[in-house]
């Protein structure tokens, strides 16, 4: 479960960090970025990829919180 949580906040927080790359270059990293793909949020890509890297620190102080199974 520990593995799993931190792969999802690896991802969170990549995507994050690319949305708002794309933002900020005009276009470089659209190949590996979702958020400008999903068309209802038109106008809110950057509040979404703040959000996502967000979730990803959450999910990745979790993911240090939960015990590995034996």
């Amino acid at each position: 479960m520990k593995n799993f949580l931190g792969l999802v906040a690896f991802l969170l927080i990549t995507q994050g960090v690319g949305g708002l790359l794309h933002e900020v270059t005009g276009g470089w990293f659209r190949m590996w970025t979702l958020v400008h793909r999903i068309g209802f949020l038109d106008g809110y890509e950057v509040y979404v990829c703040v959000l996502l890297i967000a979730l990803g620190v959450a999910v990745g102080g979790a993911s240090a919180a939960v015990k590995r199974d034996s």
